[in-house]
């Protein structure tokens, strides 16, 4: 492992390491656009320059390779002067778009300028008009005048996608960023291409003119649209969550994510959410309780119950540390092992693009075939066909999906399961089939996964541990509670902090005065 010098500081780096690669490990900081961990080196931005002893022309950091015994340095005043021209070539025919543009606040061109420009521009030149709001396809808006031409686009869509939509066409100052003839940017994972632009070029439909970046809050968790697992952020405010971004995991997903993966904030959101318990007869109407409630008044029915009766059906949906707590109330405080795994795509769980994308729609396949075969747990889904057909099963117990869109079968489901005298119905999200159950129901909302801890296990075995990011809906329950309350025993409810959402009456009163002081959020959206 070769040694290296870096403005003074004594560096070992992996050999064939790039100097940027070395400044990266040391943490100094260097100008830089072009050159992305996860793509090849391009080196067309000529902003990392550093200055090496013993050569007399300063050199790109991210193309030059660390020799043992190398000096370098990015702070004198020659690097300085040339890191300046290459940031004012930039910004020649840059647009004064910070105003209106969404990379404001993240965008690595105004970063950039503060720390190495703050100089007086030189240039006399009219500025190049190019093509603005230009439709790349479904996800992806291009503004080709915001464009630096640092080509992570382009390389991304040749060496990581490998769908070849993009190019860039003309000469000189009118190159533009563009999609070959007959093409649309429209990929499993085109949305990448918004996280790795330096600047506002590149935007996403589903998030354009949302939210200000210093508006969000950001925090790190498992994405749970697939059982790859991809470590992700999460960006939300008081007002709910509105982005997911890639977060890296050599072992996981590396740098990128799926497009898919990108709308799992959706459901988690009030709009999309199950509120209040709902709770009905036979013949009856809807009527709405707590959460708390509403599992009580259940527990009251699973306890007058017959042990071979009762049933519980599971999606793959929820943490290790859930199915262990429902699991174990079943078998130990009800003594029944009529536990069934709701398989959703089952013919297409094999299935993988070759990157990220995976045919189990669910997060915990793996976590919730260990519990169940912890506890020997064998029953079949036809086993409980053929009970629910015959009346022996009267109560079911149905740990239902958050993501439902990756559930086609959800309203045959709840048709079958409603034959149950008793179904105690517990989800996180809103539905229409379930309006329309008759009988004895009970619809308890669930917390979602940003908002409890737990345990994944994905495709490969690997358990990732996540973390509680913020309360969307006060009163919902993790399984685990469920499981306590539905065995008769107590809850002890803590606190909530002050940075989680209040209960949705003074939320909204909240709010109001709220979006009066200040543009945080906006309800109603423009046309592109």
């Amino acid at each position: 492992m070769p040694k290296c010098t870096i403005n003074g500081k004594e560096v070992e780096v992996k050999e064939g390491s790039s100097i940027i690669e070395a400044m990266q490990v040391s943490g100094d900081r260097i100008a830089h656009y072009c050159w992305h961990p996860g793509l090849s080196v391009a080196g067309v931005c000529r902003v990392c320059m550093v200055e090496i002893e013993g050569n007399p022309r300063v050199q790109i950091a991210c193309n030059t390779a660390v020799t043992e015994g190398m000096k370098i340095n990015n702070t004198s005043d020659k690097v300085k002067d040339a890191v300046k021209w290459g940031l004012d070539f930039h910004l020649i025919n840059h647009p004064l778009d910070c105003p209106i543009c969404d990379q404001a606040g993240e965008c690595g061109l105004q970063d950039q300028y503060m720390e190495y420009g703050k100089y007086d521009p030189e240039m006399a030149e009219p500025k190049q008009k190019k093509h603005k709001v230009v439709d790349l396809g479904p996800t992806i808006v291009l503004d080709s005048e915001r464009c630096i031409l640092c080509s992570r686009c382009v390389r991304f869509t040749e060496e990581v996608s490998k769908t070849n939509e993009l190019g860039i066409f003309n000469r000189g100052d009118r190159s533009e960023i563009g999609t070959h003839d007959g093409m649309k940017l429209d990929n499993n994972y085109s949305l990448n291409t918004v996280d790795i632009c330096p600047v506002g070029a590149l935007t996403s439909k589903d998030f354009r003119f949302r939210q200000r970046a210093w508006y969000l809050k950001d925090a790190e968790t498992i994405c749970n649209g697939c059982s790859t697992g991809c470590n992700v952020k999460v960006y939300f405010n008081k007002e709910g969550f509105f982005r997911v971004k890639p977060t890296f995991n050599e072992q996981v997903n590396g740098h990128w994510m799926c497009d898919e993966g990108r709308n799992v904030y959706k459901f988690v959101n009030k709009e999309h959410r199950l509120l209040k318990a709902q709770v009905k007869g036979q013949g009856s109407s809807w009527t709405e309780m707590s959460a708390g409630a509403a599992a009580k008044a259940a527990a009251e029915v699973i306890k007058a119950a017959a042990a071979d009766s009762l049933a519980l059906v599971l999606t793959a949906q929820y943490s290790v540390e859930e199915f262990e707590a429902i699991v174990t109330t079943f078998v130990k405080d009800f003594k029944s092992n009529k536990i069934y795994f709701w398989i959703n795509n089952k013919e297409a769980f094999d299935n993988f693009d070759g990157l990220l994308v995976r045919g189990d729609k669910n997060p915990n396949t793996k976590g919730l075939l260990k519990v169940l075969e912890k506890h020997g747990i064998t029953a079949t889904w036809n086993e409980l066909s053929r009970g629910l057909k015959s009346g022996a099963i009267k109560t079911v117990v149905v740990a239902a999906p958050e993501n439902q869109v990756v559930f086609p079968d959800f309203a045959d489901r709840v048709k079958e399961l409603s034959q149950a005298q008793n179904l105690i119905w517990l989800q996180s999200g809103q539905n229409e089939a379930l309006k329309k159950l008759d009988g004895n129901v009970w619809l308890i909302p669930m917390k979602t996964f940003v908002e409890k801890d737990g345990t994944f296990i994905n495709h490969s075995g690997l358990e990732q541990k996540f973390k509680k990011v913020t309360l969307v809906v006060s009163e919902a329950l993790t399984l685990t509670e469920a499981a306590l309350l539905l065995a008769g025993k107590n809850l002890n409810i803590h606190a909530t902090s002050a940075n989680e959402f209040l209960p949705l009456n003074q939320r909204l009163d909240q709010v109001a005065v709220e979006a009066r002081k200040k543009n945080e959020f906006v309800f109603k959206r423009g046309n592109l």
